[in-house]
């Protein structure tokens, strides 16, 4: 559930290579139409280049892992950065989050220096059951959790923030998905690079990784900005929004990032 940095292959948008496009394209009628004509996440060409690349960070043979591509530099996501370090400030210390979507841990690998010390933290990652079969085998430790669901994750820690970062776009219902994390009350809620259109309709396209990534097609449904705002903000207050560094295609979208705390 996560793509590729503008660092990459800049600027990420209308990107010809070797006479093939890679971006976001399409405006298909429905998810399943799209679904139809791309290949998913779920295939172990994606999860092997992951593990592969997270095992280098992991060993200390690489600084930064990222869509499976290593960097020589750490590149921070600073809004996140900055939740993480607000949600710990204000709890004394402690942060325990809950990452959806996380893949084998790249944002906990990203941000855990800044964090280690603290008196508890704890990063709890909720993925595909193939994701999570590895990450316990391979990549778990005393802060870096593994979980099928997020009930199971609930019941063992008490979560101050719920990170959604590039993944409600390949929801194929991704409001829905956040009544259901809405009524579980955590306190903080965090999107982060998330493409969103600034006005429009929502809109179902297919994305396609570039072949030196790995070759994937993926549906992703691009909300819009407004409607997902008043979806939340009936439940939360917003903290800050921010632009964020990748590029889109698509006319009228950009990336974005929120921090949402629970209504008293």
């Amino acid at each position: 559930m996560k793509k590729i940095l503008k660092e990459v292959i800049p600027p990420f948008v209308l990107k010809p290579i070797t006479g093939l496009f890679y971006g976001w394209s399409g405006n298909y009628s429905s998810w399943k139409e799209a679904s139809e004509k791309s290949t998913g996440y779920d295939t172990q060409i994606i999860i092997k280049k992951v593990k592969d690349a997270l095992l280098k960070v992991k060993t200390g043979q690489a600084v930064y892992e990222r869509d499976s591509v290593i960097f020589d530099k750490v590149h921070y996501s600073f809004p996140l950065l900055s939740a993480l370090s607000l949600v710990a400030l204000r709890n004394k210390g402690n942060l325990n989050v809950l990452d959806f979507g996380g893949s084998l841990g790249s944002s906990y690998y990203q941000n855990q220096n800044f964090f280690t010390d603290t008196e508890q933290f704890n990063w709890c990652v909720v993925e595909q059951p193939h994701f999570v079969k590895e990450g316990q085998e391979t990549f778990a430790d005393k802060h870096l959790h593994f979980f099928y669901d997020i009930e199971t994750c609930l019941k063992q820690y008490k979560v101050d923030m719920l990170l959604l970062s590039s993944v409600i776009q390949y929801l194929e219902n991704p409001l829905s998905f956040l009544d259901e994390v809405i009524g579980k009350k955590i306190e903080y809620i965090m999107i982060d690079r998330t493409p969103l259109l600034l006005k429009g309709d929502d809109r179902i396209t297919i994305q396609k990784v570039p072949k030196n990534i790995y070759e994937a097609k993926y549906p992703c449904r691009i909300l819009n900005e407004s409607k997902l705002l008043e979806h939340i903000l009936k439940h939360y207050d917003l903290v800050f929004d921010e632009q964020t560094e990748e590029s889109i295609n698509i006319k009228n979208a950009v990336f974005k990032a929120f921090l949402f705390k629970r209504k008293k």
